[in-house]
C-alpha cells in the first residue's frame, strides 16, 4: 500500500512533515479540580485531575512528596470494534504507568507532601498517537487544577514508513508496520521525559525521526501555552480584572 502519493501527500491530505490539526479545550468536567480535553486529528483524549487531597490510603503516603496516581481507559466506544474492553487489561495497566512517569518529571511533588494528587485520562475517539494525545491533555489538566510543575510537558510521535519520514501518525499509519517514535519533552528545557521506540532503526534515521517527533513537541507545546494564556484571560475578565 501506498502511504505517500508521488504528489507528496499522504492518506488523509497531509504533507510527511505536517501534523493533524490540534485543538483543546479546559474545564470540560465541571467537579474536577482540572480538566481538559484534547485532539489531535480524529484522535480525542479527555483527562481530569484531582488534587492535592488527603492520601486515600495511608499506607501509601510519602512524607517527603506527593503521590502521583493515574488511571487510563478507552471508552467501549472510541474504535470502530464492537468488542467490550475489560478495565485493567495489560495495555491500559502500562499506559497508566507511562503517564504516570512522563508527568511525575514535571510536577513539584515536593511542595505537597502526605498529599495524592489523581489523573483519569479516557480515550473518546482514538486515531492513532492516544499516547501523545493522554499527555498533552494530562498537562492541560494539571495546569487547569493549579498544580505546581517546573515546565510543561508535550508529546508527539513520528514514523518511519516506506523510507519517508511521517510526522503525528494516524491510526492507519501507525498499524502498517513501519517504526513509530513517541517523544515527550519538557518544553522550556527540552529535556527528553518519554522515549518509546516499537522496531529498530539505523541510528541515523532514529535521530532524524526523533528530531522530527521533538518539532512536533514544540509545536503543541506553543499551542498549549496559547489555550491556556487565553483561558487566563477569559478569568481576569469573568473576575472583573
Amino acid at each position: 500500500m501506498e502511504y505517500v502519493s508521488p504528489e507528496g501527500l499522504r492518506l488523509d491530505g497531509r504533507r510527511p512533515m505536517e501534523m493533524r490539526q490540534i485543538r483543546a479545550e479546559i474545564g470540560a468536567v465541571g467537579k474536577a479540580d482540572g480538566s481538559a480535553v484534547f485532539e489531535m486529528g480524529n484522535t480525542k483524549v479527555i483527562a481530569a485531575v484531582y488534587g492535592p487531597r488527603e492520601v486515600q490510603n495511608r499506607s501509601q503516603q510519602i512524607n517527603d512528596k506527593a503521590l502521583v496516581r493515574c488511571e487510563y481507559s478507552m471508552a467501549n466506544f472510541s474504535t470502530g470494534d464492537r468488542m467490550r474492553k475489560q478495565k485493567g487489561d495489560r495495555r491500559s495497566t502500562e499506559i497508566s504507568l507511562v503517564i504516570r512517569q512522563t508527568m511525575e518529571a514535571c510536577i513539584l511533588t515536593h511542595l505537597m507532601p502526605r498529599s495524592q494528587i489523581d489523573i483519569f485520562v479516557q480515550v473518546l475517539q482514538a486515531d492513532g498517537g492516544t499516547r501523545s494525545a493522554c499527555i498533552n491533555a494530562a498537562t492541560l489538566a494539571l495546569a487547569d487544577a493549579g498544580i505546581p510543575m517546573c515546565d510543561l510537558i508535550t508529546s508527539c510521535s513520528a514514523g518511519y514508513l516506506n523510507s519517508t519520514p511521517l510526522l503525528d501518525l494516524n491510526y492507519v499509519e501507525d498499524s502498517a508496520g513501519g517504526a513509530d517514535v513517541t517523544v515527550g519533552i519538557l518544553a522550556k528545557s527540552d529535556k527528553v521525559t518519554l522515549l518509546q521506540m516499537d522496531a529498530k532503526l539505523p541510528m541515523d534515521i532514529f535521530e532524524n525521526i526523533m528530531q522530527l517527533a521533538v518539532e512536533g513537541c514544540k509545536a503543541i507545546a506553543n499551542y498549549i501555552r496559547e489555550v491556556l494564556l487565553e483561558n487566563t484571560k477569559k478569568l481576569e475578565h469573568r473576575r472583573g480584572v
